[in-house]
């Protein structure tokens, strides 16, 4: 055959497969070809939420404790960006912000959208945008900072890489604070500008999250922690946590943690304890802080005054275990009144009580049982979540009619032992035996900051229930500022101020069993202050403990005395005249 014949064929079968091939791509596979065509030139974007800022009171007007500060993130799509100008970008620009691995991210396959660095500030950002590198994109994103530092970092938290709330404020109203994300899908040219054409654009804008305001203090939390960090170095002690609330509306003013940490430093952190808000997370044994309760119950039930008389010998044997008072001074042997058992803080007082609540003075019984678990658990609360807005843990009241010992357990449960519950619970319940006997669901979240204007108000269920008699509080109240009478040493009794309180000096269980080495205790102390012939203005509780340490109510008590004094003078609470 001629060479031209052959060349025509071969030119006529390979026209042939080309025309072939067209009627696949344009009729056979036209949506798909479409399809991947629309790919090449759509955007498909997450508009990220804008953050809700965190404010505290500072002295009645909102202030920003965790703001947002403007960064961004350097945005590749491996199928247009040259991999060696990306690299160039991160080695001169970036490489301290990069995120990813460049390999990995070019042998991954259909990656069409890739965030390569992040959290850089404008001034790099602009350096990387004037640097006229084709196909890189900014993308303007939000940075979590604390301006404060450490302060209330328990309660505050953090936010982590991936953008969520961790622990604290930040993790509990991590939905209300995060907002919710918007979508951007639309065509766009070959240097991925979006263009406004297309029919099947989609733009759902981003619902930015709420600022919150929390009830807490900023002045009062700053001079606290202070407080507390002296109180740690002067003591054995090396944790100490404060708690104050208003007992007329259950907000809580201050909530401290120490030791504390930096959330904008977060990953530094080696002990995870450090994140822990010892105040409404971790229950525990508040020791003779109780008897405030169980008193509460005796003389609301009238049962017991404070002049009812007992026979104190010192210890009340029950179900076979001896169980001894700490004070055993021989001017307290005998007959004594309930008054003087609560100031010296005998335990076989307030187990006295228990009997009369069971209407059987020689002996604990069912019905003094149930009678304490109703006050305790139905009326006070303790050992179950208060709802505040904040994460909290239960805690355990033990049932009154099951399990080996009962009579022992709800005797040691009259001092505060034998159970577990939580800072909160127990300042909320003490401020219902002080404020006049109504129990309040306690509060954190004073409202939403929006516009410059404060929205007062918290989403959660509010409790507001009389659970003592007006009598039974402030015979109560008289009681607690009887204990102080000894106390002055801690300089907190000043005229013209009512100041009132219960100590509490917990042994810790080791391996099954209280240890009675002492070789470790937690100190506690709660009390009230106040102008006199006043409902107290603020509640107070201290917690200082250490691994291994014996940290007594004492010690407490100090601190108690220093963050009342600081109150008053604060708030400048004036005395009644």
């Amino acid at each position: 055959m001629p060479r031209n014949k052959i060349l025509k064929t071969v030119v006529l079968l390979s026209l042939g497969v080309i025309v072939v091939r067209l009627f696949f791509i344009q009729i056979i596979e036209h949506d798909s070809w479409v399809a991947k065509a629309d790919e090449q030139h759509t955007i498909l974007e997450t508009l990220t939420a804008r953050r809700g800022e965190i404010y505290m009171m500072d002295k009645g007007e909102p202030t920003a404790v965790v703001l947002n500060q403007t960064t961004y993130q350097i945005v590749i799509d491996p199928t247009v960006t040259i991999k060696e100008d990306a690299e160039k970008v991160l080695e001169e620009y970036a490489k301290k912000y990069q995120v990813v691995n460049l390999d990995e991210i070019y042998d991954t396959e259909g990656l069409r959208y890739s965030i390569i660095a992040k959290n850089i500030p404008r001034e790099v950002a602009e350096k990387v945008a004037e640097s006229g590198i084709p196909a890189i994109w900014l993308k303007r994103t939000n940075q979590r900072v604390y301006p404060e530092g450490e302060l209330a970092s328990g309660l505050l938290g953090f936010v982590n890489a991936e953008g969520k709330g961790q622990y604290g404020v930040e993790g509990s109203l991590n939905t209300l604070l995060a907002g919710k994300d918007g979508l951007l899908k639309t065509t766009a040219d070959v240097n991925k500008v979006a263009l406004s054409i297309g029919n099947d654009n989609i733009k759902i804008p981003a619902e930015d999250g709420k600022n919150v305001v929390l009830s807490v203090d900023r002045g009062l939390e700053k001079g606290i922690e202070e407080l507390a960090v002296k109180a740690i170095e002067d003591t054995v002690a090396t944790n100490a946590s404060v708690l104050v609330m208003d007992p007329n509306t259950s907000k809580v003013i201050a909530m401290a943690n120490l030791p504390n940490y930096d959330p904008n430093n977060y990953t530094s952190v080696e002990d995870a304890s450090l994140f822990v808000n010892y105040t409404l997370e971790v229950p525990y044994e508040p020791a003779s802080i109780c008897k405030s309760f169980t008193y509460s119950a005796a003389l609301n039930e009238g049962v017991m005054t404070p002049d009812t008389t007992y026979f104190n010998n010192h210890a009340e044997v029950v179900d076979g275990w001896t169980i001894e008072n700490a004070s055993k001074h021989d001017f307290l042997y005998g007959s004594i009144d309930m008054r003087t058992a609560l100031y010296w803080s005998l335990n076989t007082g307030s187990i006295y009580a228990l009997k009369l609540l069971g209407g059987d003075a020689s002996s604990i019984n069912q019905q003094g049982r149930e009678k304490l678990f109703d006050y305790y658990y139905n009326k006070f609360r303790l050992g179950q979540i208060t709802g505040i807005e904040l994460y909290e843990a239960e805690g355990y009241i033990p049932d009154p009619n099951e399990g080996w010992g009962r009579d022992s357990t709800y005797a040691n449960m009259t001092f505060g032992q034998n159970l577990s519950i939580t800072m909160l619970q127990t300042a909320t319940a003490f401020s219902a035996v002080v404020n006049g006997g109504t129990y309040r669901t306690p509060t954190i979240v004073e409202g939403i900051y929006e516009n410059g204007e404060l929205k007062k108000g918290t989403d959660v269920e509010i409790t507001e229930e009389q659970i003592l008699s007006e009598e039974t509080s402030s015979t109560m109240r008289d009681l607690l500022i009887h204990n102080r009478d000894y106390l002055v040493r801690a300089g907190i009794d000043k005229p013209g101020y009512a100041v009132g309180g219960k100590s509490g000096t917990a042994q810790v269980v080791k391996d099954g069993t209280y240890d009675d080495t002492f070789a470790e205790l937690i100190g506690s102390y709660i009390g009230f202050v106040g102008p006199e012939g006043e409902l107290p203005k603020y509640v107070i509780m201290v917690k200082m403990w250490g691994e291994g340490r014996s940290v007594g109510s004492d010690d407490a008590l100090g601190l108690f005395g220093n963050v009342s004094n600081y109150i008053i003078n604060y708030f400048k609470i004036k005395p009644k005249e």
